[in-house]
Protein backbone atom coordinates (compact mmCIF):
# COMPACT_ATOMS: atom_id res chain seq x y z
CA UNK A 1 0.00 0.00 0.00
CA UNK A 2 1.10 3.44 -1.02
CA UNK A 3 1.11 6.35 1.52
CA UNK A 4 1.47 9.56 0.72
CA UNK A 5 4.25 12.10 1.10
CA UNK A 6 4.03 14.86 3.34
CA UNK A 7 5.23 18.09 2.37
CA UNK A 8 7.79 19.85 4.58
CA UNK A 9 7.31 22.80 7.62
CA UNK A 10 3.62 22.58 6.86
CA UNK A 11 3.71 23.31 10.86
CA UNK A 12 4.77 27.10 10.26
CA UNK A 13 1.94 27.42 8.77
CA UNK A 14 -0.40 25.37 10.78
CA UNK A 15 1.28 25.26 14.09
CA UNK A 16 3.43 28.89 14.22
CA UNK A 17 5.18 30.08 17.28
CA UNK A 18 4.64 33.80 16.36
CA UNK A 19 2.80 35.12 13.58
CA UNK A 20 3.75 39.40 12.34
CA UNK A 21 0.93 41.14 10.17
CA UNK A 22 3.14 43.17 7.36
CA UNK A 23 1.04 45.86 6.21
CA UNK A 24 -1.03 45.85 9.12
CA UNK A 25 -3.44 48.66 8.91
CA UNK A 26 -4.97 51.00 11.83
CA UNK A 27 -8.55 51.47 9.12
CA UNK A 28 -10.74 48.98 9.67
CA UNK A 29 -11.96 48.20 6.77
CA UNK A 30 -8.79 47.14 5.57
CA UNK A 31 -7.39 43.29 4.75
CA UNK A 32 -4.51 44.34 7.21
CA UNK A 33 -6.49 45.45 9.73
CA UNK A 34 -9.30 42.50 9.32
CA UNK A 35 -6.10 39.89 10.31
CA UNK A 36 -4.55 41.21 12.85
CA UNK A 37 -7.63 41.93 14.31
CA UNK A 38 -8.57 37.76 13.82
CA UNK A 39 -5.24 37.05 14.94
CA UNK A 40 -6.10 38.85 18.05
CA UNK A 41 -9.58 38.56 18.99
CA UNK A 42 -9.49 34.27 18.68
CA UNK A 43 -6.85 33.95 21.61
CA UNK A 44 -3.78 33.21 19.23
CA UNK A 45 -1.39 31.95 22.32
CA UNK A 46 1.83 32.50 19.98
CA UNK A 47 3.65 36.21 19.87
CA UNK A 48 1.75 38.85 17.85
CA UNK A 49 3.15 41.50 15.66
CA UNK A 50 2.71 43.99 12.95
CA UNK A 51 4.64 46.22 10.70
CA UNK A 52 3.12 49.53 9.15
CA UNK A 53 5.25 52.12 7.18
CA UNK A 54 3.94 54.89 9.52
CA UNK A 55 4.80 52.62 12.96
CA UNK A 56 2.01 53.35 15.68
CA UNK A 57 -0.02 51.09 17.39
CA UNK A 58 -2.58 49.28 16.08
CA UNK A 59 -4.91 46.99 18.26
CA UNK A 60 -3.21 47.04 20.90
CA UNK A 61 0.63 46.47 19.11
CA UNK A 62 3.53 48.53 18.34
CA UNK A 63 3.53 48.31 14.66
CA UNK A 64 7.22 48.19 13.36
CA UNK A 65 8.15 50.07 10.49
CA UNK A 66 9.60 46.58 8.89
CA UNK A 67 10.45 43.74 9.32
CA UNK A 68 14.16 44.26 10.09
CA UNK A 69 12.69 46.23 13.03
CA UNK A 70 11.04 43.69 14.71
CA UNK A 71 12.56 42.34 18.12
CA UNK A 72 15.43 40.38 17.96
CA UNK A 73 13.76 37.84 20.73
CA UNK A 74 10.74 37.17 18.87
CA UNK A 75 10.24 33.62 17.44
CA UNK A 76 8.07 34.44 14.39
CA UNK A 77 7.66 31.65 11.83
CA UNK A 78 4.53 33.18 9.50
CA UNK A 79 4.27 36.04 7.61
CA UNK A 80 0.73 36.67 7.26
CA UNK A 81 1.09 39.26 4.34
CA UNK A 82 -1.21 41.76 3.66
CA UNK A 83 1.02 44.40 1.04
CA UNK A 84 0.37 45.17 -2.35
CA UNK A 85 2.55 42.56 -5.23
CA UNK A 86 5.12 44.64 -5.82
CA UNK A 87 6.38 45.05 -2.19
CA UNK A 88 6.20 40.99 -1.67
CA UNK A 89 9.79 40.10 -3.19
CA UNK A 90 11.48 42.56 -1.08
CA UNK A 91 8.98 41.10 2.21
CA UNK A 92 10.78 37.21 1.50
CA UNK A 93 13.65 38.95 1.36
CA UNK A 94 13.22 40.17 4.50
CA UNK A 95 11.64 37.21 5.94
CA UNK A 96 14.61 35.59 4.91
CA UNK A 97 16.86 37.94 6.67
CA UNK A 98 14.62 37.31 9.69
CA UNK A 99 14.30 33.66 9.63
CA UNK A 100 10.68 33.29 9.25
CA UNK A 101 10.02 30.30 7.60
CA UNK A 102 6.64 30.57 6.25
CA UNK A 103 4.33 33.54 4.66
CA UNK A 104 0.57 34.22 3.91
CA UNK A 105 0.47 36.17 0.88
CA UNK A 106 -2.99 37.26 0.49
CA UNK A 107 -2.34 39.67 -2.33
CA UNK A 108 -3.90 39.74 -6.02
CA UNK A 109 -2.73 40.99 -9.20
CA UNK A 110 -0.59 38.01 -9.85
CA UNK A 111 -1.57 35.25 -12.28
CA UNK A 112 -5.40 35.60 -12.08
CA UNK A 113 -4.62 39.25 -13.68
CA UNK A 114 -2.71 38.36 -16.61
CA UNK A 115 0.86 38.20 -18.36
CA UNK A 116 2.61 40.55 -16.12
CA UNK A 117 1.00 38.88 -12.84
CA UNK A 118 1.92 35.51 -14.06
CA UNK A 119 5.44 36.23 -14.71
CA UNK A 120 5.30 38.21 -11.39
CA UNK A 121 4.23 35.45 -9.30
CA UNK A 122 6.71 33.22 -11.00
CA UNK A 123 9.44 35.82 -9.52
CA UNK A 124 6.99 35.71 -6.76
CA UNK A 125 7.76 31.66 -6.26
CA UNK A 126 11.28 31.56 -7.49
CA UNK A 127 12.01 33.82 -4.40
CA UNK A 128 10.34 31.89 -1.56
CA UNK A 129 12.29 28.88 -3.06
CA UNK A 130 15.60 30.80 -3.26
CA UNK A 131 14.95 31.49 0.59
CA UNK A 132 13.91 28.36 2.01
CA UNK A 133 10.38 29.63 2.55
CA UNK A 134 7.04 27.81 3.25
CA UNK A 135 4.98 30.40 0.39
CA UNK A 136 0.95 30.05 0.64
CA UNK A 137 -1.03 31.80 -1.95
CA UNK A 138 -0.93 34.69 -3.29
CA UNK A 139 -4.23 35.74 -3.72
CA UNK A 140 -5.83 33.68 -0.90
CA UNK A 141 -7.92 34.92 2.19
CA UNK A 142 -5.90 33.24 4.84
CA UNK A 143 -5.32 29.76 6.86
CA UNK A 144 -7.10 28.71 10.44
CA UNK A 145 -5.54 26.07 12.82
CA UNK A 146 -7.91 25.71 15.65
CA UNK A 147 -5.30 23.26 17.32
CA UNK A 148 -3.04 26.09 17.22
CA UNK A 149 -5.68 29.15 18.09
CA UNK A 150 -5.12 30.79 14.94
CA UNK A 151 -7.29 32.53 12.96
CA UNK A 152 -4.88 33.80 10.38
CA UNK A 153 -7.56 35.44 7.51
CA UNK A 154 -8.75 38.35 5.61
CA UNK A 155 -12.49 37.03 6.19
CA UNK A 156 -14.76 35.95 8.87
CA UNK A 157 -15.77 33.03 10.47
CA UNK A 158 -13.84 30.80 13.03
CA UNK A 159 -15.32 27.70 13.24
CA UNK A 160 -15.05 25.55 16.44
CA UNK A 161 -12.63 22.85 17.03
CA UNK A 162 -12.91 19.44 15.19
CA UNK A 163 -11.75 16.89 12.73
CA UNK A 164 -12.20 18.21 8.98
CA UNK A 165 -9.12 19.89 7.33
CA UNK A 166 -10.08 22.00 4.23
CA UNK A 167 -7.71 23.54 2.06
CA UNK A 168 -9.28 25.11 -1.37
CA UNK A 169 -8.62 27.00 -4.43
CA UNK A 170 -11.21 29.70 -3.31
CA UNK A 171 -11.16 31.47 0.02
CA UNK A 172 -14.93 31.80 -0.35
CA UNK A 173 -15.74 28.06 -0.40
CA UNK A 174 -13.27 27.96 3.04
CA UNK A 175 -15.57 30.79 4.15
CA UNK A 176 -19.01 28.69 3.36
CA UNK A 177 -17.43 25.25 5.27
CA UNK A 178 -16.66 27.66 8.27
CA UNK A 179 -20.17 29.10 8.04
CA UNK A 180 -21.38 25.30 7.78
CA UNK A 181 -19.23 24.20 10.60
CA UNK A 182 -20.39 26.76 12.43
CA UNK A 183 -23.88 26.01 11.56
CA UNK A 184 -24.07 22.54 12.45
CA UNK A 185 -21.55 22.45 15.44
CA UNK A 186 -19.49 19.55 13.67
CA UNK A 187 -15.92 21.51 13.57
CA UNK A 188 -13.03 21.97 11.65
CA UNK A 189 -9.04 21.14 12.50
CA UNK A 190 -7.01 23.46 9.79
CA UNK A 191 -8.64 25.10 6.67
CA UNK A 192 -6.39 27.16 4.39
CA UNK A 193 -7.04 29.21 0.97
CA UNK A 194 -4.67 28.07 -1.68
CA UNK A 195 -5.39 30.87 -4.01
CA UNK A 196 -3.54 30.70 -7.21
CA UNK A 197 -1.66 28.01 -5.57
CA UNK A 198 1.83 29.38 -6.93
CA UNK A 199 3.85 27.36 -4.83
CA UNK A 200 1.42 24.75 -2.83
CA UNK A 201 -1.10 23.48 -4.63
CA UNK A 202 -4.08 22.18 -2.83
CA UNK A 203 -2.88 18.35 -2.91
CA UNK A 204 0.29 19.46 -0.69
CA UNK A 205 -2.01 20.56 2.32
CA UNK A 206 -4.07 17.17 1.89
CA UNK A 207 -1.37 15.22 2.06
CA UNK A 208 -0.02 17.16 5.52
CA UNK A 209 -3.96 16.42 6.69
CA UNK A 210 -3.12 13.12 6.07
CA UNK A 211 -0.66 12.96 8.51
CA UNK A 212 -2.09 15.28 10.94
CA UNK A 213 -3.25 13.25 14.23
CA UNK A 214 -5.84 16.51 14.77
CA UNK A 215 -7.93 15.81 11.46
CA UNK A 216 -9.46 12.69 10.64
CA UNK A 217 -11.35 13.99 6.69
CA UNK A 218 -10.28 16.62 4.19
CA UNK A 219 -12.30 18.50 2.43
CA UNK A 220 -11.21 20.05 -0.93
CA UNK A 221 -12.15 22.33 -3.78
CA UNK A 222 -10.55 22.52 -6.91
CA UNK A 223 -11.11 24.58 -9.90
CA UNK A 224 -8.22 23.75 -11.98
CA UNK A 225 -5.73 20.77 -12.15
CA UNK A 226 -2.00 21.00 -13.76
CA UNK A 227 -0.85 17.36 -13.49
CA UNK A 228 -4.02 14.86 -13.77
CA UNK A 229 -1.94 11.77 -13.26
CA UNK A 230 0.06 13.39 -10.42
CA UNK A 231 -3.18 14.38 -8.63
CA UNK A 232 -4.86 11.07 -8.85
CA UNK A 233 -1.63 9.16 -7.36
CA UNK A 234 -1.48 11.13 -4.81
CA UNK A 235 -4.97 11.24 -3.41
CA UNK A 236 -5.34 7.93 -4.04
CA UNK A 237 -2.08 7.31 -1.71
CA UNK A 238 -3.93 9.37 0.81
CA UNK A 239 -7.53 8.00 0.50
CA UNK A 240 -5.49 4.64 1.76
CA UNK A 241 -5.45 6.63 5.12
CA UNK A 242 -7.99 9.11 5.39
CA UNK A 243 -11.35 9.80 3.25
CA UNK A 244 -11.33 13.10 1.06
CA UNK A 245 -14.35 14.59 -0.14
CA UNK A 246 -14.08 16.97 -3.04
CA UNK A 247 -15.87 19.64 -4.89
CA UNK A 248 -14.82 20.70 -8.51
CA UNK A 249 -15.75 23.74 -10.09
CA UNK A 250 -15.39 24.40 -13.76
CA UNK A 251 -17.34 21.24 -14.55
CA UNK A 252 -19.14 23.44 -17.33
CA UNK A 253 -18.12 25.44 -19.92
CA UNK A 254 -19.08 28.51 -18.65
CA UNK A 255 -17.95 27.62 -14.90
CA UNK A 256 -14.77 26.56 -16.80
CA UNK A 257 -14.28 30.47 -17.86
CA UNK A 258 -15.30 30.95 -14.56
CA UNK A 259 -12.85 29.21 -13.11
CA UNK A 260 -9.85 30.88 -15.26
CA UNK A 261 -10.74 34.46 -14.78
CA UNK A 262 -10.91 33.76 -10.88
CA UNK A 263 -7.64 32.18 -10.21
CA UNK A 264 -6.26 31.66 -13.45
CA UNK A 265 -7.25 27.77 -13.26
CA UNK A 266 -7.92 25.40 -16.19
CA UNK A 267 -10.58 23.29 -15.72
CA UNK A 268 -10.13 19.46 -17.13
CA UNK A 269 -12.97 17.02 -18.35
CA UNK A 270 -15.85 16.05 -16.00
CA UNK A 271 -15.95 12.76 -17.09
CA UNK A 272 -12.32 11.80 -16.83
CA UNK A 273 -12.21 13.85 -13.41
CA UNK A 274 -15.44 12.04 -11.85
CA UNK A 275 -14.04 8.25 -13.37
CA UNK A 276 -10.86 9.41 -12.02
CA UNK A 277 -11.80 10.38 -8.18
CA UNK A 278 -13.97 6.91 -8.08
CA UNK A 279 -10.54 5.15 -8.82
CA UNK A 280 -8.79 7.03 -6.25
CA UNK A 281 -11.43 6.09 -3.79
CA UNK A 282 -12.39 9.96 -3.59
CA UNK A 283 -15.34 11.70 -2.50
CA UNK A 284 -16.97 13.71 -5.23
CA UNK A 285 -19.57 15.82 -4.07
CA UNK A 286 -21.56 18.31 -6.66
CA UNK A 287 -23.06 20.71 -4.06
CA UNK A 288 -21.17 22.91 -1.59
CA UNK A 289 -23.82 21.29 1.22
CA UNK A 290 -23.42 17.94 -0.24
CA UNK A 291 -19.30 18.58 -0.26
CA UNK A 292 -20.04 19.60 4.05
CA UNK A 293 -21.83 16.91 5.03
CA UNK A 294 -20.17 14.16 3.05
CA UNK A 295 -17.35 15.35 5.04
CA UNK A 296 -18.86 15.73 8.79
CA UNK A 297 -20.14 12.64 8.38
CA UNK A 298 -16.66 10.79 7.60
CA UNK A 299 -15.63 13.06 10.30
CA UNK A 300 -18.13 11.96 12.87
CA UNK A 301 -19.77 8.48 11.96
CA UNK A 302 -17.42 5.07 11.70
CA UNK A 303 -17.66 3.43 8.73
CA UNK A 304 -20.71 0.74 7.41
CA UNK A 305 -19.57 -2.61 7.48
CA UNK A 306 -22.20 -2.72 4.54
CA UNK A 307 -24.87 -1.39 2.45
CA UNK A 308 -28.08 -2.37 4.70
CA UNK A 309 -29.86 0.49 6.05
CA UNK A 310 -32.85 -0.11 8.44
CA UNK A 311 -34.92 3.46 8.64
CA UNK A 312 -36.72 3.98 12.12
CA UNK A 313 -39.55 6.46 11.85
CA UNK A 314 -42.08 8.08 13.99
CA UNK A 315 -44.38 8.75 11.03
CA UNK A 316 -44.89 6.93 7.89
CA UNK A 317 -44.39 9.67 5.01
CA UNK A 318 -40.97 10.15 6.12
CA UNK A 319 -40.00 6.72 5.86
CA UNK A 320 -41.92 6.27 2.67
CA UNK A 321 -39.73 9.47 0.86
CA UNK A 322 -36.61 7.94 2.59
CA UNK A 323 -37.42 4.18 1.50
CA UNK A 324 -37.74 5.62 -2.12
CA UNK A 325 -34.21 7.81 -1.63
CA UNK A 326 -32.70 4.37 -0.55
CA UNK A 327 -33.54 2.31 -3.04
CA UNK A 328 -32.66 4.70 -5.84
CA UNK A 329 -28.98 4.96 -4.61
CA UNK A 330 -27.23 1.84 -6.28
CA UNK A 331 -24.68 1.68 -3.26
CA UNK A 332 -27.23 1.16 -0.54
CA UNK A 333 -29.88 -1.52 0.35
CA UNK A 334 -33.42 -1.30 2.06
CA UNK A 335 -32.66 -4.04 4.11
CA UNK A 336 -35.71 -6.57 4.63
CA UNK A 337 -36.55 -6.81 8.29
CA UNK A 338 -35.24 -9.69 9.71
CA UNK A 339 -37.60 -12.36 11.20
CA UNK A 340 -36.20 -12.15 15.09
CA UNK A 341 -36.10 -8.16 14.60
CA UNK A 342 -39.29 -7.83 13.58
CA UNK A 343 -40.27 -9.93 16.42
CA UNK A 344 -37.81 -7.99 19.09
CA UNK A 345 -39.76 -4.70 17.81
CA UNK A 346 -42.91 -6.57 18.18
CA UNK A 347 -42.64 -6.24 21.87
CA UNK A 348 -42.16 -2.87 21.75
CA UNK A 349 -44.77 -1.41 19.80
CA UNK A 350 -48.82 -1.54 19.26
CA UNK A 351 -49.66 -4.13 16.86
CA UNK A 352 -50.41 -0.97 14.14
CA UNK A 353 -46.58 -0.39 13.48
CA UNK A 354 -45.38 -1.34 10.15
CA UNK A 355 -44.04 -4.72 10.65
CA UNK A 356 -41.35 -4.24 7.68
CA UNK A 357 -38.63 -1.81 7.18
CA UNK A 358 -39.22 1.29 7.33
CA UNK A 359 -40.18 0.65 10.65
CA UNK A 360 -42.97 2.98 11.19
CA UNK A 361 -43.35 3.70 15.33
CA UNK A 362 -47.04 4.75 14.18
CA UNK A 363 -47.24 7.03 17.03
CA UNK A 364 -46.76 4.03 19.69
CA UNK A 365 -43.30 5.44 21.50
CA UNK A 366 -43.42 5.36 24.98
CA UNK A 367 -41.03 6.97 27.29
CA UNK A 368 -38.38 4.30 26.41
CA UNK A 369 -39.02 3.40 23.49
CA UNK A 370 -37.03 4.87 20.68
CA UNK A 371 -33.81 4.10 22.27
CA UNK A 372 -35.23 0.80 22.81
CA UNK A 373 -35.83 -0.04 19.26
CA UNK A 374 -32.66 2.00 18.04
CA UNK A 375 -30.61 -0.47 19.68
CA UNK A 376 -32.54 -3.28 18.85
CA UNK A 377 -32.17 -2.40 14.78
CA UNK A 378 -28.44 -1.13 15.31
CA UNK A 379 -27.23 -4.27 17.35
CA UNK A 380 -29.07 -6.92 14.66
CA UNK A 381 -26.16 -8.50 12.52
CA UNK A 382 -28.45 -8.25 9.41
CA UNK A 383 -28.60 -4.14 9.42
CA UNK A 384 -25.19 -1.72 8.71
CA UNK A 385 -26.31 2.01 9.25
CA UNK A 386 -29.62 3.25 10.86
CA UNK A 387 -31.66 6.27 10.22
CA UNK A 388 -33.59 7.95 12.38
CA UNK A 389 -36.42 10.18 11.18
CA UNK A 390 -38.96 12.20 13.41
CA UNK A 391 -36.39 13.59 16.08
CA UNK A 392 -38.01 17.08 17.52
CA UNK A 393 -41.78 16.39 17.02
CA UNK A 394 -42.58 16.75 20.85
CA UNK A 395 -40.22 19.31 20.99
CA UNK A 396 -42.16 21.27 18.66
CA UNK A 397 -45.22 20.85 20.30
CA UNK A 398 -43.55 22.08 23.89
CA UNK A 399 -42.53 24.71 21.75
CA UNK A 400 -46.11 25.66 20.75
CA UNK A 401 -47.55 25.58 24.42
CA UNK A 402 -44.61 27.61 25.51
CA UNK A 403 -45.92 30.41 22.89
CA UNK A 404 -49.35 30.15 23.78
CA UNK A 405 -51.49 32.06 26.22
CA UNK A 406 -52.25 29.23 28.61
CA UNK A 407 -48.82 28.68 29.32
CA UNK A 408 -47.66 28.46 32.68
CA UNK A 409 -50.86 28.96 34.33
CA UNK A 410 -52.50 26.47 32.19
CA UNK A 411 -50.22 23.61 33.99
CA UNK A 412 -48.27 23.23 31.13
CA UNK A 413 -44.91 23.51 32.77
CA UNK A 414 -44.53 19.41 33.14
CA UNK A 415 -45.54 18.39 29.97
CA UNK A 416 -43.55 20.80 28.00
CA UNK A 417 -40.15 20.06 30.40
CA UNK A 418 -41.24 16.18 29.28
CA UNK A 419 -41.17 16.27 25.61
CA UNK A 420 -38.21 18.63 25.52
CA UNK A 421 -36.24 16.27 27.76
CA UNK A 422 -37.50 13.11 25.38
CA UNK A 423 -35.62 14.75 22.32
CA UNK A 424 -32.60 15.44 24.39
CA UNK A 425 -32.77 11.46 25.49
CA UNK A 426 -33.34 10.51 21.83
CA UNK A 427 -30.79 12.29 20.21
CA UNK A 428 -28.31 10.88 23.22
CA UNK A 429 -29.34 7.91 22.25
CA UNK A 430 -28.53 7.73 18.98
CA UNK A 431 -25.14 8.86 19.40
CA UNK A 432 -24.48 5.93 22.29
CA UNK A 433 -26.00 3.21 19.80
CA UNK A 434 -23.72 4.16 17.33
CA UNK A 435 -20.90 4.55 19.59
CA UNK A 436 -21.12 1.17 21.03
CA UNK A 437 -21.99 -0.71 17.81
CA UNK A 438 -19.51 0.74 15.52
CA UNK A 439 -22.32 1.11 13.14
CA UNK A 440 -23.91 4.70 11.38
CA UNK A 441 -26.90 6.45 13.02
CA UNK A 442 -27.91 8.78 10.99
CA UNK A 443 -30.33 11.63 12.39
CA UNK A 444 -32.36 13.91 9.98
CA UNK A 445 -35.02 16.52 10.39
CA UNK A 446 -36.65 19.69 8.69
CA UNK A 447 -36.01 21.42 12.87
CA UNK A 448 -32.20 21.31 12.01
CA UNK A 449 -32.62 24.38 9.85
CA UNK A 450 -36.08 25.12 10.56
CA UNK A 451 -35.60 25.33 14.56
CA UNK A 452 -32.14 24.77 15.16
CA UNK A 453 -32.87 25.69 19.11
CA UNK A 454 -35.32 22.81 19.02
CA UNK A 455 -33.79 19.95 21.62
CA UNK A 456 -33.61 17.56 19.12
CA UNK A 457 -31.42 18.76 16.59
CA UNK A 458 -29.83 20.67 19.43
CA UNK A 459 -28.71 17.38 21.36
CA UNK A 460 -27.37 16.03 18.12
CA UNK A 461 -25.19 19.01 17.79
CA UNK A 462 -24.34 18.76 21.62
CA UNK A 463 -23.38 14.81 20.43
CA UNK A 464 -21.04 16.45 17.98
CA UNK A 465 -22.38 15.01 14.95
CA UNK A 466 -24.53 16.18 12.65
CA UNK A 467 -28.26 16.54 12.20
CA UNK A 468 -29.54 16.62 8.27
CA UNK A 469 -31.92 18.48 6.95
CA UNK A 470 -33.39 16.19 5.03
CA UNK A 471 -33.49 11.93 5.19
CA UNK A 472 -32.55 12.78 1.35
CA UNK A 473 -29.17 14.28 2.11
CA UNK A 474 -28.68 11.88 5.11
CA UNK A 475 -29.19 9.22 2.43
CA UNK A 476 -26.52 10.80 0.25
CA UNK A 477 -23.96 11.14 2.80
CA UNK A 478 -24.39 7.63 3.94
CA UNK A 479 -23.79 6.38 0.28
CA UNK A 480 -20.41 8.31 0.24
CA UNK A 481 -19.54 6.49 3.84
CA UNK A 482 -20.12 2.81 1.88
CA UNK A 483 -18.61 3.89 -1.53
CA UNK A 484 -15.35 4.68 0.44
CA UNK A 485 -15.55 1.81 3.27
CA UNK A 486 -16.12 -0.75 -0.16
CA UNK A 487 -13.05 1.01 -1.79
CA UNK A 488 -11.24 0.62 1.62
CA UNK A 489 -11.69 -2.98 1.96
CA UNK A 490 -10.85 -3.95 -1.42
CA UNK A 491 -7.79 -2.59 -1.21
CA UNK A 492 -7.09 -3.82 2.19
CA UNK A 493 -4.81 -7.17 2.48
CA UNK A 494 -6.75 -10.04 3.45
Amino acid sequence: MSTPTVTPRLDLLFEPRGVVVVGASSHPGKFGFVALHNILSQGYPGTVRATNRDGGTILGVEAARSIDDLPPGDVIDLAFVCTPAPANLEVLEACARRGIGAAFVTSAGYREAGDDGRREEERLVAAARDHGIVLAGPNGQGVVSTPAGLCAQIVAPYPPAGRIAIASQSGNFVSSFLNYARQTGVGVSRAVSAGNAAALDVIDYVEYYAADPATAVALVYVEGIADGRALFERLRAVSTVMPVVLLKGGASAGGERAAASHTGALATDDRVFDGMCAQAGVARAHTVEEAFEAAATFATQPLPAGPRVAVVTTAGGWGVVTADAITLERDLELVPLPDDLRAAVDAELPPRWSRRNPIDLAGGETRDTIPTVLDLVASHPGVDAVAYLGLGIQSNQARMMREGPFHPDGGLERIVAYHERQDGRFAEAAAEVSERTGKPVLTATELAVADPDNPGPAGVRATGRLCYASSNRAVGARAHLVRYARWRRARTPA
